[in-house]
């Protein structure tokens, strides 16, 4: 089984800031590969479901950013997994928007998300870096992440959300290379 997280924070006023991307990914992967209707377990909402052959729980962490790990950590505990596992979807500044890269391991950068998932199960997980682009000056970041996606780039979300859930197979078959580059063919 793999653990796909998304991070995001729960609650209607967040649904589309630029720092739930993450949270968008796996809904539109749960959406495409028909996985059952959510439940709430390990502190946040889990679904089942299929990928191919491959069995894939998809986790939306209820305990906002800061300490989305709590929640990854109970679901590796309780099934049993590694970090190898867990596939980590979030927002990357550092990428231009609706860009997207697949790292191993690493640090955080500054990612509250990824810090805590970090000290909760330490640094060795598959992360999807999902470009959200950077506002150019430090001190306007927070309320660029924490912003809406402008409807100017809706189309390009769509698109990217629905590249991502159509090429999830390369994924969940570990062909990180393929995936990337079939999102990007798609993006083209």
């Amino acid at each position: 089984m793999q653990l796909w997280t998304g991070l995001g924070n729960p609650g209607p006023q967040y649904a589309m800031h630029r720092h739930n991307i993450g949270f968008m990914a796996v809904d539109a992967i749960a959406e495409v590969h028909g996985f059952a209707a959510p439940r709430r377990a390990f502190q946040g909402w889990v679904q089942e479901g299929r990928i191919g052959t491959h069995k894939v729980l998809l986790l939306k962490p209820g305990t906002y950013m800061n300490e989305s790990g709590r929640s990854v950590g109970e679901a590796l505990r309780f099934y049993k997994l590694t970090p190898a596992d867990v596939t980590v979807f979030h927002d990357e500044l550092d990428l231009a928007p609706f860009k997207l890269k697949v790292k191993a391991g690493g640090g955080h950068a500054g990612h509250n998300g990824l810090r805590s998932t970090d000290a909760h199960i330490g640094p060795d997980f598959r992360r999807i870096r999902l470009g959200i682009g950077h506002p150019g000056h430090k001190d306007r970041v927070t309320p660029h992440v924490l912003g809406n996606f402008a409807k100017a780039e809706l189309d390009d979300l769509t698109d990217l959300l629905g590249a991502v859930a159509a090429e999830a197979p390369w994924l969940a078959a570990g062909d990180d290379v393929r995936f990337m580059n079939e999102v990007a063919r798609r993006m083209g």
